[in-house]
C-alpha cells in the first residue's frame, strides 16, 4: 500500500522510520500539531511512533489534571521538551497583577511536568495602544519579575521571538537580535530563546544571531513557511518541505554553530493537517523530518543533557497544585 503525505496527498517519497530508528532519537512532537489529541492519546501516540520527546500545551494538561499529567509523562519515559506557554506580558496596569500570577502559575507546572523549558510568547499591543516601545518596556519589566523565581523552580523561561507580521497581535519581539538583547539581562539558565523557523528564516542575519546565540537557545521549533497565506496567518505553518524553509542549513547552524543539544520539535498550525487522520500526520512528520530537517538523515548524536532526568533529579512540589486554563481571550489561540 502507498503512504501518502499530509496535507499534500502525495506519495510518500522515503519509508516511514521505525520505532527506535537511531534518526529519530532527537524528534519532538509538540502537542498542537495533533490538537484533537489529549495528553493521553499524545503520549501514546509518540511512543507507538518511537518519537522520544513531547512538547505539551497547558490547556490540555489542565484537562487531564497537572498531577496526573506529571506521573503520565514520568512514567512514559518520554522527554518533556517543552511547555506551551507562557507570557502576554504587555497588557496595561489591570492586567498586570493576573499576567505575573499566571506566568507563576505556568512556572510551577512546567517544573512539575519536568519540562525543559516554559514558551514565553510575549504578547501584542494592547487594544487601542499604538505603543510598541512602551509594550516592549513592560516585557522586560515583567520578565525581570519573572525570571528568578523561574529559576528557583528550575524552570528555563524561553522567548519565542514572532515574525512581524504578529507583532501587532501576538509578539512585539519579533527577532532573535530583540530576543537575545532581553534575554542576556538575565542568568542563562533562567532566560533563553526559542529559534523557530516560521519566524526566523527570513533574517539575513540569521547565522550570526544563531552563532550569537548559542547557550541561549532554549528550544529549536520547526514547521515550514507556506504561500499562499490561509485567511488565518496563524494557520499558515506548513509540513515541512511543503514550502520555503531550507531546514538542513539551519539545522546545521543551531546543532553546529551553536551547539544546541536538545530535542528539534515539531510543531504545525495548519487547518489541513489539523482535519487530517493523527496517525497520518505522525507517519508524514516522521519522514519530512528525517527528510529535509536531519542533515544527512541524522541529527547529531543525542547529548546527556537531553536524556529523561530521574524522577530524584525532576521531583518538584508545585506551589500551584493544578493546572489553570489560559485566562486571557488571546492565549487561547496558537503560538
Amino acid at each position: 500500500m502507498i503512504e501518502r503525505d499530509v496535507p499534500s496527498g502525495l506519495a510518500a517519497r522515503i519509508p516511514t522510520p521505525s520505532p527506535g530508528d537511531v534518526r529519530l532519537e532527537r524528534l519532538a512532537l509538540n502537542q498542537r500539531t495533533i490538537p484533537r489529541w489529549s495528553v493521553e492519546e499524545t503520549v501514546a501516540g509518540c511512543l507507538k511512533a518511537g518519537i522520544p520527546a513531547i512538547g505539551l500545551w497547558r490547556e490540555q494538561v489542565a484537562e487531564l489534571g497537572l498531577p496526573r499529567a506529571s506521573r503520565l509523562v514520568a512514567s512514559s519515559g518520554l522527554r518533556v521538551s517543552s511547555l506551551c506557554r507562557g507570557g502576554f506580558l504587555t497588557g496595561l496596569d489591570d492586567d498586570h497583577t493576573r499576567a505575573i500570577d499566571d506566568n507563576r502559575r505556568a512556572i510551577d507546572e512546567a517544573a512539575a511536568l519536568g519540562a525543559r523549558c516554559l514558551v514565553m510568547v510575549v504578547g501584542g499591543l494592547p487594544a487601542g495602544s499604538r505603543d510598541l516601545p512602551g509594550a516592549r518596556r513592560r516585557v522586560e519589566e515583567r520578565m525581570a519579575q519573572l525570571a528568578e523565581y523561574a529559576g528557583e523552580c528550575g524552570v528555563r523561561l524561553a522567548v519565542e521571538p514572532m515574525h512581524p507580521l504578529f507583532c501587532a497581535d501576538r509578539g512585539v519581539i519579533s527577532t532573535i537580535a530583540q530576543a537575545l538583547e532581553l534575554a542576556k539581562r538575565f542568568p542563562v539558565e533562567q532566560v533563553g530563546i526559542v529559534v523557530d523557523t516560521f519566524h526566523v528564516w527570513w533574517d539575513p542575519d540569521l547565522a550570526d544571531l544563531v552563532r550569537r546565540a548559542a547557550s541561549r537557545i532554549a528550544l529549536y521549533q520547526v514547521c515550514d513557511w507556506i504561500t499562499p497565506f490561509p485567511a488565518d496567518a496563524l494557520l499558515s505553518r506548513g509540513m515541512m518541505g511543503d514550502g520555503h524553509i531550507d531546514f538542513r542549513s539551519i539545522t546545521l547552524l543551531v546543532q553546529r554553530e551553536a551547539a544546541y543539544d536538545g530535542d528539534i520539535e515539531v510543531e504545525i498550525f495548519n487547518a489541513d493537517v489539523w482535519a487530517a487522520d493523527p496517525g497520518a500526520t505522525i507517519a508524514t512528520l516522521m519522514r519530512r523530518y528525517v527528510e529535509h530537517v536531519v542533515h544527512d538523515g541524522f541529527a547529531d548524536p543525542k547529548p546527556s543533557s537531553v536524556r529523561p532526568r530521574s524522577r530524584s533529579e525532576s521531583a518538584y512540589t508545585p506551589k500551584v497544585q493544578s493546572a489553570q486554563p489560559e485566562r486571557q481571550e488571546e492565549a487561547s489561540n496558537g503560538a
